[in-house]
């Protein structure tokens, strides 16, 4: 099983968290199950994301669509997200 972990930085979570949830069907098409999202105890607005992934290939296409880099960018992710592939 592969996994997909995503670490970033966010504006303002109560922001982000609606534009994340309306994007729920783009993760479904590419594969993706969410696993956990944690807040940083530290960092309320540092979002870590694990993920199941279905398929490496999908998974991948979708990290580097355009899609996924403005609904970011609408959210209001700051700076560049960290996404590591796990095994």
């Amino acid at each position: 099983m592969t996994h997909l972990l995503v670490r970033h930085n966010v504006a303002d979570f109560a922001k982000w968290k609606p534009v994340y949830d309306g994007h729920l069907a783009a993760r479904q098409k590419a594969g993706l199950q969410e696993k956990n999202l944690l807040r940083s105890v530290d960092n309320p607005n540092e979002v870590v994301l694990l993920f199941e992934a279905e398929d490496l290939k999908r998974a991948r296409a979708f990290t580097e669509s355009s899609d996924l880099r403005e609904a970011m960018q609408k959210a209001g992710v700051v700076g560049k997200p960290d996404i590591l592939f796990l095994s």
